[in-house]
């Protein structure tokens, strides 16, 4: 298996085919495929029933790392609630000192040039699911506990502030 600058993993139609060929229940929508178009027209022409087989190969043209995030991040499920949820207000209404405001009103600003709202508003959704379905998770782990945001969100449990924490450690 090789990975991209992406960090995806990606394999060769030969590769794929061998592990097809060991196991014939294997799920083909975990694999990206370097050449796409021979095992596009080998699969056509020994599974029936595809509509269409584009959905398991991604093109391997260079994209900038902002567009994939982004194309990325349009697969992810969320249901519609927080995709509507203003998340600037809604961790603004979870500060209670002036010193939080301001922190969280910086940080903001951050994820607001980065475009990365609807990333704090999958992990809204994806705390909210933790918590409901008692699922344990750790303290904090690498730079992100530099966030105060992510903090108030549920996250981790690391006080940014109370450490001094700056948050361009976490957002470099």
């Amino acid at each position: 298996m090789n990975y991209d600058v992406y960090g995806q993993a990606y394999t060769d139609t030969r590769e794929l085919c061998d592990l097809l060929y060991l196991n014939p229940e294997l799920d083909l929508s975990r694999f990206r495929v370097v050449d796409s178009l021979p095992y596009n027209t080998a699969v056509m022409q020994t599974f029936s029933g595809f509509e269409s087989v584009n959905q398991y190969v991604v093109p391997r043209e260079e994209i900038p790392v902002e567009l994939f995030h982004w194309s990325q991040q349009q697969t992810w499920y969320m249901p519609q609630e927080y995709k509507d949820l203003d998340i600037a207000s809604h961790v603004l209404g979870l500060c209670k000192t002036d010193a939080e405001l301001q922190r969280v009103g910086e940080e903001l600003l951050l994820y607001q040039e980065r475009n990365l709202f609807p990333l704090l508003q999958y992990l809204k959704y994806f705390v909210d699911t933790m918590r409901a379905n008692q699922v344990l998770w750790g303290l904090g782990r690498g730079s992100s506990v530099a966030s105060y945001v992510l903090y108030l969100l549920g996250v981790h449990k690391i006080n940014s502030m109370f450490y001094d924490l700056d948050i361009r450690e976490f957002l470099k």
